[in-house]
């Protein structure tokens, strides 16, 4: 492991999320940019995702069985079917990629879906605000983290993706001016809830009526 002073005045510790991609199936791209060049050291980013949004486990493993991508989701187990308001809030830790034109720089990306909502009145959207990520930093030599600008973190993740080492995790102490992000879900509207179900009751009887219909012309019957 490769030894470096990290000695980040951590007001200069930026991190800039983006969702990429239309609809519900979005990519979360996640940049941070270290006071200091951080090499040797493991960088991630933990960030609390509410019950609106959420990241398959499935998709994650065949991405990470690629290399394409390194996370670690908390809880393991997600119930991807469960809408929003029958979700839990999950806690994303992505290991970042150093930027190779960077050295202080560090980004990830990891695919995010969103999750169906209850009708809404008066608007067809519903907001789901993703907070700022928590910078963690993990280096070998941790003697040479900066004090004032870092303190341990309870992270439930290696220092990398892959093994299970211990790892003691340290994040800023100063949390710098970010903006946080918000995803605009569609929803349906309240005031056409019997519309549509007048319309699915109507649309169920059709089709029922056409099975049965097709049974007992073309059946054999014993």
């Amino acid at each position: 492991c490769v030894t470096s002073d990290v000695q980040a005045a951590c007001q200069d510790t930026t991190v800039t999320q983006e969702l990429l991609k239309e609809g519900f199936h979005r990519d979360l791209l996640v940049k941070v940019e270290l006071g200091e060049d951080a090499g040797g050291c493991a960088v991630a980013a933990r960030t609390h995702l509410p019950a609106g949004v959420y990241v398959d486990p499935y998709e994650l493993a065949t991405l990470q069985q690629h290399n394409l991508t390194k996370a670690v989701l908390i809880p393991d187990a997600i119930d991807v079917e469960a809408p929003e308001y029958a979700a839990s809030a999950l806690t994303l830790v992505l290991f970042l990629e150093a930027d190779p034109l960077c050295p202080r720089c560090f980004r990830a990306a990891v695919p995010l879906h969103a999750r169906y909502h209850r009708p809404a009145t008066g608007t067809q959207e519903a907001l789901v605000l993703l907070e700022s990520p928590e910078v963690l930093l993990c280096c070998c030599h941790h003697g040479h983290l900066a004090a004032e600008c870092w303190e341990p973190a309870e992270v439930e993740a290696p220092c990398l993706a892959e093994g299970n080492d211990p790892c003691q995790w340290h994040s800023t102490t100063h949390r710098p001016a970010r903006e946080e992000l918000v995803l605009e879900v569609p929803v349906g509207l309240r005031e056409h809830s019997s519309l549509v179900c007048a319309v699915t009751l109507l649309t169920t009887l059709l089709c029922a009526s056409l099975i049965l219909a097709a049974t007992c012309k073309h059946g054999h019957f014993s």
